[in-house]
């Protein structure tokens, strides 16, 4: 399977020299193999780290307990993702072969009552922070996923998870207004992602109100940037580039042509730390494979960047070029055998693939 996921990524790096590149799709295969890994990761309840706090001796509870739906992959928001994902792959290949599995696994855990637990625990006092925001930003992109979707399983699923997504529009609505000042680091807290899946939700969704309060958000903490420090990235255990996140963010937000000025000047120059995909050392270390998880959501931006600008401007190839070499570099290890990486960086693989598609 590794070898596949490498010949994906050099065909990455091959489209490069095509001006309009083919979309650039998962085969049957890797689909399978993607699939594979999220099933066995969102069944998976240990090991676990939980983000809970417990108030008193009887809320020392099991992670299924505590959350029915999304227990498994390790961590709250993997879980979330990793049904994404699963619906995703679902939708882009309708004759998987482990459609019936994935439909089973999904019926099982995004049941009424599952998913009323979960917007209960988010609901009870004192949870304020839970998952902020990264995990709620994960949670409206499957609540987009499924918005919409023409199939008797996924509407029935929207229809429950309803509760447990309003719970967090609810929370983004409550906190923007109080959060004067961004978070600008390369893992979950950062800022700009969790507003950026949260403002495509928003308009897929037609929630007008969660619209606009992050376009607003998104203007008073970063309209004014520039000259943005690129070479002090990456960390070294960054899973998202707080530069191209943040650019990714203002594309969305800015009309075309003020974007593309709006990016010159937060950019004066594409700095070369942008450009090379950051090494990683050991795969089996959970802080240090998210530098995998870095070059995929890396190449994800870029190639979002880049097709929101010109045709003449001259970042648009440079990011092009960056984003198949960082897609290169970590494709091939999303499935490298050790858990640490492999519940959840297929996920960042998608949303990747999903970015690699804008540019055809």
């Amino acid at each position: 399977m590794r070898s596949r996921l490498l010949a994906l990524g050099m065909s990455l790096i091959s489209a490069s020299a095509v001006s309009a590149a083919e979309p650039v799709r998962l085969e049957a295969a890797e689909a399978s193999h993607f699939a594979a890994l999220a099933l066995k990761g969102i069944q998976k309840e240990y090991p676990h780290k939980l983000d809970h706090v417990m108030r008193d001796a009887a809320e020392v509870r099991t992670p299924r307990s505590l959350h029915p739906a999304f227990y498994g992959c390790f961590d709250w928001h993997s879980s979330v993702h990793g049904h994404w994902m699963l619906i995703r792959l679902l939708k882009q290949n309708p004759s998987l072969p482990e459609t019936s599995a994935i439909r089973a696994a999904l019926r099982a855990n995004l049941t009424k009552e599952n998913l009323a637990a979960e917007a209960a625990y988010v609901n009870e006092p004192g949870r304020g922070s839970f998952e902020r925001t990264y995990g709620w930003a994960w949670l409206l992109k499957l609540a987009e996923e499924l918005h919409g979707w023409d199939d008797a399983d996924g509407r029935v699923w929207a229809e429950h998870m309803a509760p447990l997504t309003d719970a967090f529009e609810k929370r983004y609505l409550e906190f923007l207004p109080r959060a004067t000042y961004p978070i600008r680091t390369g893992v979950h807290p950062n800022s700009a992602f969790g507003l950026a899946f949260a403002l495509d939700y928003a308009r897929k969704a037609g929630r007008t109100e969660l619209e606009q309060a992050i376009v607003r958000k998104a203007r008073d903490w970063f309209e004014k940037d520039a000259d943005y420090p690129a070479a002090w990235e990456p960390g070294g255990e960054d899973f998202l580039s707080p530069a191209l996140m943040e650019a990714d963010l203002m594309r969305r937000v800015l009309p075309a042509p003020e974007c593309t000025a709006w990016l010159h000047r937060f950019l004066p120059e594409m700095p070369p730390a942008l450009l090379k995909p950051a090494v990683v050392s050991d795969r089996s270390d959970p802080k240090i494979v998210h530098l995998d998880g870095l070059n995929l959501s890396r190449a994800a931006c870029l190639w979002s960047i880049a097709a929101a600008l010109p045709e003449e401007d001259p970042f648009r190839n440079v990011m092009r070029q960056a984003a198949e070499q960082h897609a290169a570099a970590s494709l091939p290890h999303v499935a490298s055998g050790d858990y640490a990486g492999e519940h959840w960086l297929a996920s960042f693989a998608i949303w990747m693939l999903d970015a690699r598609s804008s540019l055809s």
